[in-house]
């Protein structure tokens, strides 16, 4: 499994790379959309709408969503959508913490955990976008902030399984420790730390990009968490089998639906 994994990001990682610094902003937040309408499609299943048409046609609204949002890109509403973002996962936090509630199988349930769904996703293209369009160096920022996702990821792992005792959420997902968050926490202020100071952010600023990536980091952990929650609840171990050793689009990105809402958040309120 770790042998799929790492073949798997090593086909993934550089094309998305290739795509976050060669595309200009427009195609790239086409990309994305495609990406993130592919993980709509499966949320939506692990929300319990289990009827295709029912699913295709709320595709086409998360299209004409996301249309929505370019229009409006890099206009007094972003920093709104944006705080919007950063207030669900405040609220994600709570939800982890009564695990139990949304997990019959009602209707209610299925429209609250669509309503999730659209604050987990689309507030995250906005956040991805807005950072790309940035000057100068918006394609470098948007690299930094999926890589200290990626570093935060690769090091919870190897620390957990390296020290991984005490377990962080063992009702949830009993495989995470919280030697896999303090290792995250590690990797993705360190690379934050690098990257910041290549793009010529220095002192005070560059401490401030510190504490940002920490909280980037621990959102980052409560996205994994809350799609392990939403995987739990559907009673599945993938969202989906699209990528070998990854699971499905959901899987790949939980993690960055919770951290780019907060880095881009933060990016604009410290004006790095």
């Amino acid at each position: 499994m770790l042998l799929q994994r790492i073949l798997t990001a090593l086909v993934l990682a550089p094309l998305t790379i290739l795509i976050i610094m060669l595309a200009p902003t427009g195609i790239f937040g086409a990309i994305v959309a495609l990406a993130f309408l592919g993980a709509w499609w499966e949320w939506a299943k692990l929300s319990g709408l289990t009827n295709r048409s029912a699913r295709m046609a709320l595709m086409a609204v998360a299209a004409i969503v996301f249309g929505l949002l370019w229009l409006v890109q890099g206009s007094a509403w972003t920093p709104w959508l944006l705080a919007a973002g950063v207030a669900w996962w405040v609220v994600a936090c709570w939800w982890l913490r009564h695990f139990a509630f949304g997990a019959a199988p009602t209707r209610e349930n299925l429209a609250l955990k669509l309503i999730a769904g659209a604050f987990v996703i689309f507030p995250t293209w906005v956040a991805l976008t807005s950072i790309h369009a940035r000057l100068p160096h918006g394609h470098w920022w948007t690299l930094l902030a999926l890589l200290i996702v990626w570093a935060s990821d690769i090091g919870a792992y190897f620390s957990g399984r390296t020290f991984g005792k005490r377990k962080l959420a063992p009702q949830i997902s009993p495989g995470k420790t919280w030697a896999g968050a303090y290792g995250a926490m590690v990797a993705g202020v360190l690379i934050a730390d690098i990257g910041g100071w290549l793009l010529g952010v220095r002192g005070s600023s560059l401490l401030a990009l510190s504490v940002l990536a920490a909280i980037t980091v621990a959102i980052s952990i409560v996205g994994d968490l809350l799609e392990s929650l939403m995987k739990r609840h559907a009673q599945v171990k993938d969202s989906g089998s699209i990528f070998p050793g990854h699971g499905g689009l959901m899987d790949r990105l939980d993690s960055v639906f919770a951290a780019l809402p907060v880095f881009a958040a933060g990016l604009l309120l410290l004006d790095i």
